[in-house]
C-alpha cells in the first residue's frame, strides 16, 4: 500500500455509521451510546481526523483532539482498522492532528496511551509525564 493511497482529512462531519464502525473496532462503543450523538462528537472536537483509503473510499482510521483552542490539547480515540495497522496510518493521523494544533498556536499536547501503545507514541515525540497519574471519575467505587 502506497502512502499517497491513504488520505488523512480534518473533517467537521462524516457518515455516522463509519465512525461507529471505528469506535467498535477500538472496543470503545457501548450499546448505550446513540449513533445520533456522532455528529456532536465530531463538531465538539477541536479537530477530528479520518483516514480514507483513496482506492476503495473506505474509512480506515480516525483520531481526535479535545482542546480549549488556546493552551492545551488532548489527543484521543486514535484507531486504525486491524487490516491497515503497521502501514503508518496511525502515525500519519497523529502527525496531522499535532500539526493542526501547532498551526493554531497550541504547544501543550497530551494523551493517555494504553500500556502497549506507549512506544508508538514515544516514536512520535511524546514522553511520559513524570510525577503525574491519569485519573478517571468513577462514582461507583
Amino acid at each position: 500500500m502506497e502512502k499517497n493511497q491513504i488520505d488523512i482529512r480534518i473533517v467537521t462531519s462524516w457518515p455516522k455509521n463509519e465512525i461507529v464502525k471505528l469506535y467498535k473496532a477500538g472496543g470503545w462503543w457501548k450499546d448505550s451510546y446513540s449513533i445520533e450523538g456522532v455528529p456532536q462528537l465530531i463538531t465538539g472536537s477541536f479537530a477530528f481526523a479520518v483516514a480514507v483509503d483513496s482506492k476503495s473510499s473506505k474509512t480506515i482510521g480516525m483520531g481526535r483532539v479535545l482542546s480549549d483552542g488556546v493552551s492545551d490539547a488532548y489527543i484521543q480515540d486514535l484507531v486504525v482498522l486491524h487490516e491497515y495497522r503497521g502501514k503508518q496510518v496511525g502515525k500519519r493521523i497523529v502527525k496531522r492532528l499535532v500539526d493542526y494544533c501547532v498551526s493554531k498556536g497550541i504547544q501543550w499536547i497530551g494523551l493517555i496511551a494504553e500500556p502497549e501503545s506507549s512506544q508508538f507514541y514515544a516514536n512520535l515525540g511524546f514522553t511520559l509525564m513524570k510525577n503525574y497519574s491519569p485519573m478517571l471519575y468513577n462514582p461507583e467505587e
